[in-house]
């Protein structure tokens, strides 16, 4: 109608489960409509389906697998020819490997590198310029406490979203100027899919005491307060930022010490 306003459009990846969904349920309370990213069809639509009836936002659905070297060009691509302008982009979509890096494939330390780093960042490539031309947009990285330091036993993992943490806050500055804003999100430990995975494949994961586990609407909620206030890097829950500031300011061979010491107890 004219003289309505459009929603402003948030896509989120990996938006199928766990902190992607979330972040989807915490947006479109927020009055963004949504593009959903993922490889699972069916749960992007069911998604698309309850965010519909809660709060009346429509979802674009948007199946991917953004490890794949062009997919995220094509998606921008098929945005554009929708005239589908996003004014969010969410980069949520990560996997994990948990355990001795010389027990896990070279296939499988390739596709964390080809989903959490080539993947985030030809999605940032392909979304954030339209952004910079229209002299607005924000962006939401999720990353990782592990980020902040070595994780023996996640050394891939770690190694990834360090990446992530650091690319995060290089354009967070270099895009001051322009109207985009970056955030990282950190969280912690987080009850997910993910997590009841790695709990799965080691034991010892299910041991982990439960006030050390966030929530992942906790989670979503952090990210995206942190996200429309513009902030660099937002780590949620108190445990989480407490432990980061302890590693920053601790000697790096000493963290690496610890790190190793509290990973052979957990492998």
């Amino acid at each position: 109608m004219p003289g309505v306003a459009r929603r402003p459009i948030a896509l989120i990846t990996g938006a199928s489960a766990g902190i992607g969904a979330a972040l989807a349920e915490r947006f479109a309370q927020g009055g963004h409509d949504l593009v959903l990213v993922a490889r699972s069809t069916d749960k992007l639509h069911a998604l698309a389906a309850r965010l519909a009836k809660a709060y009346g936002v429509r979802s674009r659905v948007e199946p991917a697998d953004l490890a794949e070297p062009g997919a995220a060009s094509r998606l921008a691509a098929r945005l554009k020819r929708a005239r589908c302008a996003i004014d969010v982009l969410v980069n949520n979509a990560g996997v994990l490997e948990q355990g001795a890096f010389t027990a896990i494939t070279p296939a499988r330390h390739q596709q964390l590198i080809d989903l959490n780093v080539s993947g985030l960042t030809a999605m940032l490539a392909a979304f954030v310029p339209p952004m910079v031309a229209r002299g607005q947009g924000r962006v939401l990285n999720v990353a990782s406490i592990a980020a902040f330091q070595p994780v023996p036993a996640l050394a891939t993992y770690a190694a990834t979203k360090a990446y992530v943490l650091s690319l995060s806050e290089s354009l967070a500055e270099e895009l001051r100027p322009s109207g985009v804003s970056v955030t990282a999100l950190c969280p912690g430990i987080t009850a997910t899919d993910m997590l009841a995975k790695a709990a799965g494949a080691n034991d010892k994961l299910r041991r982990v005491p439960a006030f050390v586990v966030g929530r992942v609407e906790d989670v979503a909620e952090d990210g995206y307060a942190a996200c429309m206030k513009g902030t660099a890097i937002c780590v949620p829950g108190l445990l989480n930022r407490a432990g980061t500031l302890a590693s920053r300011a601790t000697p790096k061979w000493l963290l690496r010490r610890v790190s190793g010491a509290l990973a052979r107890k957990a492998m």
